[in-house]
């Protein structure tokens, strides 16, 4: 009974608090700097609250939610899109993976987590545009090793060996541990490359 009204009287306190809040807001003339003030307050909210839905990857439900809320804030913070997207691509809902990486992608043309993880969904049903965007997220991250294996690997199945070759080397010489995920017929060329 006690936690009860504890509860109570810290939800009233709270509900006071925000009404103060937005009473406060809401009263004050609208001018630039005051708009300016505002757009502020809420990029710093988003960012407060999307550190927050990073801790919560173990509850990918409620970490959406708290994307959703941060994008509600900031349409344009590519973060929460794109891990809107992850937790798209883990539940298996493809379009929706592809539309959060794109909305990341289209406030950051060169963002390499976004670039590689819609490659990696689209490398079985459209692996030439998995190619383009992993090329574009090796040239934004030139030690992105995993996107340079995986561009290797796409390249040796559309039979551009050469290509496929210097990327493997290059994939290995920065994470000498990829070189068994290499595949057989180009692992003579990681001979090349120090271990």
């Amino acid at each position: 009974m006690k936690r009860r009204l504890w509860r109570a009287a810290l939800a009233g306190a709270a509900a006071v608090a925000v009404g103060v809040t937005v009473w406060s807001l809401q009263s004050q003339p609208v001018t630039r700097q005051s708009r300016a003030d505002t757009a502020e307050s809420r990029t710093r909210t988003a960012d407060a609250l999307l550190m927050g839905a990073l801790g919560q990857q173990q509850d990918p439900r409620s970490a959406a939610r708290t994307y959703r809320h941060v994008l509600e804030l900031d349409p344009r913070n590519k973060l929460a899109w794109y891990h809107l997207g992850v937790i798209a691509q883990r539940d298996g809902r493809t379009a929706d993976a592809r539309a959060a990486f794109d909305a990341a992608l289209n406030i950051d043309a060169s963002y390499g987590p976004a670039l590689f993880n819609e490659a990696m969904l689209l490398r079985s049903s459209e692996p030439d545009r998995a190619i383009g965007l992993l090329r574009r997220a090796v040239t934004a991250g030139p030690k992105n090793a995993a996107a340079r294996l995986q561009l290797g690997l796409l390249l040796a199945q559309r039979h551009r060996d050469d290509e496929a070759e210097i990327q493997f080397r290059r994939a290995v010489a920065d994470d000498p541990s990829l070189g068994s995920q290499v595949p057989g017929p180009f692992r003579r060329s990681l001979g090349r490359v120090r271990r």
